[in-house]
């Protein structure tokens, strides 16, 4: 599906994925309507580029609010839908947020696509959906046991936009994302450990054994590949996986970031156990030949990629305030 010129919707748009993705979509000369409630997303700083652009508009609201998402959406020809809770510990706590932001919201944006007559969404799901699968590379194909109430709450989202791709004549890419890294980065494992290493340059608490083995997206190459699908996949329902080929255990990550506050003689202290907590995956590599083989590859390494995080969030300290 060509989307260069149209008129695109986002939800989630102030936050991390969704700014960048605003960017690469006025670069192409998209109209772009930013639709998010700001309570985690970053406008002020994110999108202060995208704001001097006449093709921009930016919208406070939340998905939840079914009337509003569909008067805003109103003339539009495509949805990135990114707008999620991401705290996958934060699920355990709040039992209801992942099946309301994530779930329902989902349902609301796509009956909002269908009042409207939009026919193509984007969607931002996760590998988390695969909870601890035992293939690795894990490919798309891979049936998954749920083992947080994030990742069942993405693959729901999942299933109602094939629902309503058959019932209504939608045509959708489906991303399921590694842990992704980059500029605007604001809450995950590097954000974490700059953040205590700040309060205590001496030691640093890491979740589990910090044997965890991750697998990494630069932010850049994470929405280049989304449009790169989008225009040249054009199946009704069209899934890819979205990393990198290669991974990193958590304690090389510390190192790494330990090098760039230019810190020595850290010392780490674990929780113990394989897992940082409830519902994370002690390795995660997704297979990532299907996007692979329409010509897109990552061009940022997962090293140069957590260095280029570590640096943004070190000279952007007042993010670091924030949360």
């Amino acid at each position: 599906m060509e989307i260069k010129g149209k008129k695109i919707f986002i939800t989630g748009g102030a936050g991390f994925v969704g700014s960048h993705t605003a960017d690469k979509l006025l670069e192409m000369d998209c109209s772009v309507t930013v639709y998010d409630n700001l309570k985690t997303g970053q406008s002020d700083i994110f999108l202060k580029d995208a704001k001097t652009n006449k093709d921009f508009k930016m919208v406070e609201g939340d998905i939840l609010d079914l009337d509003k998402l569909k008067s805003e959406m109103d003339g539009h020809d495509f949805v990135f839908h990114l707008s999620a809770n991401a705290d996958v510990r934060g699920g355990l706590d709040n039992t209801r947020i992942d099946l309301e932001q994530n779930t329902i919201g989902t349902w609301n944006v796509l009956e909002a696509m269908k009042i409207n007559n939009v026919k193509g969404i984007a969607f931002s799901s996760t590998s988390a959906m695969y909870g601890e699968p035992d293939k690795f590379p894990t490919p798309e194909n891979y049936n998954p046991t749920q083992t947080s109430l994030y990742g069942a709450s993405k693959l729901a989202g999942e299933a109602m936009i094939q629902a309503f791709c058959e019932g209504f004549g939608i045509k959708s890419w489906i991303f399921r994302f590694v842990s992704l890294i980059g500029e605007r980065y604001t809450h995950g494992v590097i954000f974490d450990f700059i953040k205590k290493l700040h309060s205590d340059p001496k030691e640093l608490e890491i979740l589990g054994d910090g044997e965890q083995k991750k697998s990494y997206l630069y932010i850049g190459d994470c929405v280049n590949a989304m449009v790169f699908a989008i225009q040249n996949a054009d199946e009704k329902v069209n899934t890819f996986n979205l990393g990198n080929v290669e991974y990193m255990n958590v304690k090389d990550v510390a190192n790494i970031i330990i090098e760039e506050m230019k810190l020595s003689d850290v010392k780490f202290k674990f929780t113990g156990g394989e897992k940082g907590w409830i519902g994370d995956a002690p390795f995660v590599q997704l297979a990532v030949d299907r996007i692979q083989s329409l010509g897109w590859k990552p061009e940022v390494s997962i090293e140069d990629g957590i260095r280029k995080t570590a640096q943004y969030l070190l000279q952007n300290k007042e993010l670091l305030d924030r949360r």
